[in-house]
């Protein structure tokens, strides 16, 4: 293996500077959520409280028959 000059950058080196400098351009293209994120808990929350209220409504079926 050659040895390099002092202070002169592996590959690896310029490999990540390189993919630092992409990352850093793609990140001014930022996506807006539609809404803020606690609504989007409480959205899940919510449907969650309808599953669970269609499940109790049906507790007793599998009793009748």
């Amino acid at each position: 293996m050659p040895r390099r000059a002092r202070g002169e950058p592996n590959h690896q080196e310029v490999d990540v500077h390189a993919a630092l400098l992409a990352a850093e351009e793609s990140a001014e293209a930022v996506q807006h959520l539609p809404m803020v994120p606690e609504a989007y808990g409480l959205v899940a929350f919510g449907g969650l409280m309808v599953l669970l209220a269609v499940t109790y409504a049906f507790r007793s079926v599998g009793a009748r028959h």
